[in-house]
């Protein structure tokens, strides 16, 4: 397979692209999508939209529909409009934060404590999960359009965690943020965790859940996918790393808010951003419509059937990788 060709994996089934064929799709899918005004055209970069058709198998019919859903989404939870002294309660605990460092790949690294969970409104932990999301994104390099989540485990148990929170984090993940995802490493889930996980995986679609991985402080082979992803001596303590500064809530604050200076900037139509607002005719967001468009390609319309597949996993009976007998895959993704 030639460098430049793209993948996707679906149950299985992989499907090779070159880039006159991926460039082909997206203007498809910018075809479907019709016009488009504002901040909801620059979202709609060729990069974004590659990301759906990947999510989405490179299937232009249902990679579109989940796309307009997006910008339905976008255009009305405005989540490029939400700034730190909106979640600040949220986040005061540390439960989500961007590192200061990055992964080997330059990608940026949200670390999850869930032990550090300080609110029971699912609303306004999704709100600072959005605003957590839109800052990786807002800090990654040029190069790179997916970052790394380090899920801390200390201290654990099941109160910390909602079923009703997870399959909204879920379904915000994989339906507005498609292919941001790169790994998620779970570092030293307890036991007790293993039952959570058969409820919550169901919730996952198959590529996002291959992109778990489990991470045990006393299994040096799964030690070996730190080392891979990391330069040890930059993490914290908490993940086998030697970087001893813990979690200050003032300091971040200061960076978030830095950080919310950035997003003007990054949302401005200019340079690149005109050229896709050239592509797309300016018109009011109001006609994106989330029904399927029609086509005489019967093979990429979307059936009741389709959509139920995707969304009506069924629950398997699949524990977490054992420590010492079971076997962890350590591939990282890239």
């Amino acid at each position: 397979m030639s460098s430049g060709a793209k993948t996707a994996e679906s149950n299985g089934h992989e499907v090779s692209l070159a880039p006159e064929e991926e460039q082909a799709k997206i203007n498809e899918v910018r075809k479907l999508i019709g016009p488009v005004s504002g901040k909801l055209a620059l979202y709609c970069s060729d990069a974004s939209i590659s990301r759906y058709l990947r999510a989405r198998n490179w299937n232009v019919k249902k990679a579109t529909k989940m796309l307009k859903a997006s910008l339905k989404w976008r255009s009305d939870y405005k989540p490029e409009e939400i700034r730190w002294e909106d979640v600040a309660q949220e986040g005061h605990t540390g439960k989500i934060y961007r590192s200061n460092y990055t992964d080997k790949l330059g990608r940026t690294v949200l670390v999850l404590r869930p032990s550090c969970q300080n609110t029971k409104s699912v609303k306004g932990q999704i709100k600072y999960l959005v605003y957590c999301m839109e800052n990786a994104i807002l800090n990654l390099p040029k190069n790179q359009e997916q970052m790394v989540w380090l899920i801390d485990f200390h201290g654990f148990n099941l109160s910390h965690v909602s079923l009703k929170a997870t399959k909204e984090t879920a379904h915000v993940l994989q339906e507005h943020y498609p292919e941001r995802l790169g790994i998620a490493v779970l570092y030293n889930p307890p036991k007790i965790f293993e039952p959570f996980w058969k409820v919550a995986k169901p919730f996952l679609e198959p590529k996002t859940a291959n992109k778990v991985k489990f991470v045990y402080s006393d299994d040096s082979n799964t030690i070996k996918l730190l080392e891979e992803l990391f330069d040890i001596e930059q993490l914290e303590p908490a993940f086998g790393g030697k970087h001893g500064e813990d979690f200050d809530i003032t300091k971040y604050a200061e960076r978030m808010k830095e950080d919310d200076k950035k997003i003007p900037s990054f949302w401005k139509i200019n340079g690149e951003a005109t050229a896709a607002l050239e592509r797309v005719p300016s018109a009011n967001s109001s006609k994106l419509e989330l029904e399927s468009d029609t086509s005489d390609e019967k093979e990429d319309e979307i059936s009741t059937e389709e959509i139920d597949d995707i969304k009506d996993l069924s629950i398997e009976d699949d524990p977490l990788p054992e420590t010492k007998e079971g076997t962890v895959d350590l591939k990282v993704e890239k």
